[in-house]
């Protein structure tokens, strides 16, 4: 894995990137912060022919995820991409556990899955634990039911008839996760893009075209939103990058 484009991270274009590289080349910026990380194919293609991301994201593109995890406070994915991916309550890849502790990270990474319907994801149910959070909004008619399935203390209330993103955040704030990983689905990324909310979109792109109409990564929810690009990796022609949310008055 190579550096094409280093930004500010203080290493050398054409580096070839090891783990710690890796992780001082994606370092969260101080402060709170909340990045996206997606894939697509050369055509624009969310999802490959079987509806999963996981068919067209590769061995580069996953050491890259693990990295994004490893850096962050907690992860949040749309309950649709929860189903649809098959996503269990998380961990951390095992090599990676150090660096986040040398980090001031705790070694569980909870994952918060997003529902106006209050639907607990099948490979959730019963996690009362702390890893897994669902998000509702208070009319989700599945409400009282998660409370019982993951815990009261588990369910976090964002807003009335439908998830309010601005309270989601503060509510994760309160509880310390100030580093915010979202995985999306497209949909709950349009959603923090029009609420101007995101400030950094990690995006992989693989060399293979998937043909017939497949999503997009960014849902129609997004508003018009200019970025620059920082960072840019390169692994057997998959590129991984990382683009900032341009700021009014830099």
């Amino acid at each position: 894995m190579r550096l094409l484009v280093p930004g500010r991270s203080g290493l050398a274009a054409l580096t070839d990137l090891d783990t710690a590289a890796l992780l001082t080349a994606y370092a969260v910026p101080p402060g709170p912060w909340v990045r996206c990380n997606m894939v697509s194919s050369l055509d624009g293609a969310a999802t490959g022919a079987d509806g999963r991301s996981g068919s067209i994201n590769n061995d580069a593109d996953h050491v890259v995820f693990e990295v994004l995890r490893a850096l962050s406070h907690v992860v949040v994915v749309g309950a649709g991409t929860i189903r649809a991916e098959g996503y269990s309550p998380l961990s951390v890849d095992g090599p990676l556990v150090e660096h986040r502790r040398e980090r001031g990270l705790p070694d569980q990474l909870p994952l918060v899955a997003v529902s106006n319907r209050g639907e607990v994801p099948p490979t959730l149910r019963g996690c009362r634990d702390g890893r897994v959070l669902l998000a509702v909004p208070a009319a989700a008619p599945g409400l009282a039911q998660a409370r019982r399935d993951l815990g009261e203390d588990n369910v976090v209330v964002c807003g009335d008839d439908e998830l309010d993103v601005p309270t989601l955040l503060a509510a994760l704030h309160d509880r310390g996760w100030s580093h915010v990983l979202t995985e999306g689905g497209p949909s709950l990324l349009g959603s923090f893009i029009a609420a101007g909310l995101l400030d950094e979109l990690c995006f992989t792109v693989t060399p293979q075209v998937v043909g017939g109409e497949h999503p997009r990564p960014v849902g129609a929810d997004a508003t018009p939103t200019d970025l620059d690009l920082r960072l840019l990796v390169e692994q057997d022609g998959t590129l991984m990058g990382r683009w900032f949310v341009r700021r009014p008055g830099g």
